[in-house]
């Protein structure tokens, strides 16, 4: 385990060809997690959820490579304010800026095998995904009390309310964080770049 990680980019159309890699690295990273499974958080629950984001047009993912092997990835897409926090938790968002942005980005999976934990390298694909996507705030799903969460404190995240996917579903932290990329300009709008 001694090999410096790759790290690759990958878009929607790349998916069908990783996503057993993807769900097995997954599988193994969440591994005796009693609170994921808990959950109902499933490898099939996640085939779908990752099937179905590939929808977005700005889906990245970055995975982490090591001699070959897939070691870690995440991935996101860029998304409007009312899809990702839906219209029951959008009015109590906080700052209004966050729910009002139209630089958003949606945070899904982060998965590093367990061997390959501690190294940084969540830090770095994390990194690498806020930077090709370049939101002005990103936001993502965390359990409460999963291992996951101090990664996310020490990346920036603010606590931003309890997200349920139905009214049956686990309660969920939502986590936001503002990354300091400014929002793009609107279509049509010139940069202040001179050419």
């Amino acid at each position: 385990m001694s090999s410096t990680p790759v790290y690759r980019s990958y878009g929607p159309s790349d998916v069908p060809l990783l996503l057993d890699t993807l769900v097995d690295t997954w599988a193994e990273a969440h591994a005796g997690h009693p609170a994921t499974a808990d959950a109902g958080f499933t490898p099939d629950t996640l085939r779908n959820q990752i099937t179905s984001h590939t929808r977005h047009d700005s889906f990245t993912l970055i995975t982490a490579y090591t001699d070959g092997t897939l070691v870690g990835y995440i991935y996101g897409f860029r998304c409007t304010p009312a899809y990702w926090y839906g219209e029951n938790l959008l009015p109590r968002i906080t700052p209004t800026a966050a729910r009002t942005t139209q630089s958003l980005a949606g945070i899904c999976e982060l998965a590093v095998r367990p061997g390959w934990q501690g190294r940084g390298i969540a830090t770095r694909l994390h990194q690498q995904l806020i930077d090709t996507l370049r939101p002005e705030w990103a936001s993502l799903l965390a359990l409460p009390g999963a291992p996951s969460q101090h990664l996310y404190r020490r990346l920036g995240y603010q606590h931003a309310g309890s997200y349920h996917s139905s009214p049956a579903g686990p309660a969920l932290d939502l986590l936001l964080l503002h990354t300091r990329h400014r929002p793009d300009p609107a279509p049509g709008s010139r940069s202040g770049r001179s050419w």
